[in-house]
């Protein structure tokens, strides 16, 4: 722990996943993904719902956060903020009233606690177009099969993007979706890439 009484980004994170694969059932927790011009700190899957998660440690203020808050409700079902006990007096001041919040401290023994502020509810800004864009293309290429699409070989991502949103049910796309999240193999990714590349007849010492 890095100090007695203040608790950082890095005493929080491997404290809090564990705390949310206890509580919240079949989860998958993907760290640090680009949000518009803001960066998720943490990216929760569940069968049903996207969770976008902003942690606020003790060391951290509220100077980013309102932007942070306009790109996480642009792209997930529901936000929660993880704060130091230092923020859990004025935190829902922060945040619009859809937002869960989650406080963390340490208990009498010295390990870190999280306590419940706040259950998320449902984000009535999210945008499908924005959410969709977190699939990599081959996860896009997988749901076009699932779903009786032609494969569009030669059209751009955001075309694939858009035909899904256009002719696939929401509640049939985003469950498909967050399967596909949940079986994403970051270790296969640069063999996807070259894949990628050698259909496209791209050479990659030029690049």
């Amino acid at each position: 722990m890095s100090d007695k009484e203040t608790l950082y980004d890095k005493d929080i994170r491997e404290p809090l996943f564990e705390f949310l694969e206890d509580t919240r059932g079949k989860v998958r927790i993907l760290e640090e993904k680009r949000t518009g011009s803001a960066r998720a700190d943490v990216v929760m899957i569940t069968p049903g719902l996207l969770y976008g998660i902003e942690i606020k440690s003790d060391a951290d203020s509220y100077t980013r956060l309102e932007r942070q808050v306009k790109y996480y409700d642009w792209y997930y079902d529901r936000n929660i903020i993880v704060v130091g006990s230092s923020h859990a007096a004025h935190v829902r001041e922060h945040v619009p009233d859809w937002w869960g919040v989650i406080t963390v401290e340490l208990d009498e023994q010295g390990k870190v606690d999280f306590y419940v502020l706040r259950e998320a509810d449902d984000n009535p800004k999210v945008k499908e177009k924005r959410k969709i864009t977190i699939l990599w293309r081959r996860e896009l290429n997988r749901l076009l099969a699932k779903n009786g699409l032609p494969k569009y070989k030669e059209k751009s991502k955001l075309f694939v993007q858009d035909k899904l949103l256009e002719k696939v049910p929401s509640d049939v796309l985003w469950p498909q979706a967050y399967e596909e999240l949940f079986e994403r193999d970051y270790n296969t990714i640069g063999q996807e890439i070259e894949e990628f590349r050698r259909n496209r007849g791209i050479d990659k010492s030029r690049l």
